[in-house]
């Protein structure tokens, strides 16, 4: 696993544009897909040690994309964090009921999102050594 590397799975470029500045500003390495499909090929071939994935996205679904990772012994540590317009409990319970760490609403705050992002990591890293 790419120690410093973020996936970001999501289909509105503004938003993509915003997390990968405010990754690289935290002093990570970014790599962005507009849908689903690119970015399960991409985080088989790079192995992130975080993806950052939007619920709905053309082709491959955000709970479709984590179920993928939590399938894959190699993907099987990513931190994963899902962002959504939805915040409904039912959302929620969903995404975290597919393999997701962690689940943010947009708008998205840059602060709480990199320390979320962060927390989960050391999480998922410190679970996996015991």
């Amino acid at each position: 696993m790419n120690q410093n590397l973020i996936l970001i799975a999501d289909d509105d470029s503004d938003v993509r544009d915003m997390l990968t500045v405010t990754l690289e500003e935290a002093g990570y390495q970014v790599l962005a897909a507009k849908d689903g499909t690119t970015a399960a090929r991409i985080m088989t071939r790079a192995k992130p040690v975080g993806l950052i994935t939007d619920v709905r996205m053309p082709d491959m679904n955000g709970m479709e994309l984590c179920r993928l990772a939590r399938n894959n012994p190699e993907l099987r540590d990513m931190a994963i964090l899902m962002v959504s317009g939805n915040s409904h409990t039912y959302d929620v319970d969903a995404g975290l009921g597919a393999g997701a760490d962690g689940y943010l609403s947009k708008p998205l705050s840059p602060r709480h999102l990199v320390a979320e992002l962060q927390s989960l990591i050391s999480r998922r890293y410190v679970g996996a050594a015991s």
